[in-house]
């Protein structure tokens, strides 16, 4: 029996990759969805993905939400895509259905029947452009998701830019302290049960109390340190 696969990728941490698993879901809820978190152009590097191509068989179908999931350069995205396409392995874009290999399957199935006669010259040159037309379409697309890529990056660059000629602070200044909700509470928290705060418990039973790693704790104490000696003095 077949299986739906759905591959799911974001190239950096910053972004949200249900967006992608929902829409997967909600047209093929049985899917199995596969997650991949990479930074990086080429496939060598999407473990996840070299897993799954060595995973699918003839009939399988993997879906992505883009073919920008699928590939980045144009050039590896629709050599990857004619391979699987003649393994057998459908492949469904949610953004670029014009390139789903079942329109591709569907050109080639409607191909104009040859009759036997001289004619057949010029119906086979007609097969032939409608089938390089075919190619030329999934070829676009993957052209167009890397240019989309590299436009986003040159703007982000020179968003950057702009905003320090601007005399904008570009991220957290050297030496600064990040400020959360969270922060705020675990130091309250430490500040009142720490023995060295003039608390009961020692750092382990500290740490199991407010329930935060060792090194968010030895943090905030060495940030409290300071304030708590002037005020004692």
């Amino acid at each position: 029996m077949a299986k739906i696969y759905g591959y799911a990728r974001i190239s950096t941490n910053k972004q949200n990759i249900e967006r992608q698993v929902r829409n997967i879901k909600a047209a093929y809820p049985t899917a199995i969805i596969i997650k991949e978190v990479y930074t990086g152009t080429k496939f060598q590097g999407r473990n996840e993905l070299n897993k799954l191509l060595r995973l699918v068989e003839s009939g399988d179908y993997i879906v992505f939400d883009s073919v920008s999931r699928m590939s980045r350069d144009a050039e590896e995205g629709f050599l990857l895509y004619e391979e699987l396409f003649y393994k057998d392995i459908e492949l469904v874009f949610f953004k670029e259905p014009h390139i789903n290999t079942e329109v591709y399957r569907k050109a080639i199935r409607n191909q104009i029947q040859l009759t036997g006669t001289k004619a057949d010259i010029i119906l086979e040159a007609v097969n032939k452009y409608l089938m390089e037309l075919a190619k030329e379409q999934i070829k676009i697309a993957f052209e167009q998701a890397e240019k989309e890529v590299q436009d986003l990056r040159q703007r982000t660059k020179e968003g950057i830019e702009t905003a320090r000629i601007n005399g904008k602070q570009i991220g957290q200044t050297s030496g600064s302290k990040l400020t959360t909700k969270k922060s705020i509470q675990a130091k309250e928290m430490i500040r009142k049960y720490s023995k060295d705060f003039g608390g009961s418990l020692n750092d382990v039973e500290c740490i199991r109390m407010i329930g935060i790693s060792r090194g968010s704790y030895y943090k905030y104490k060495r940030e409290l340190l300071p304030e708590y000696e002037k005020s004692s003095t």
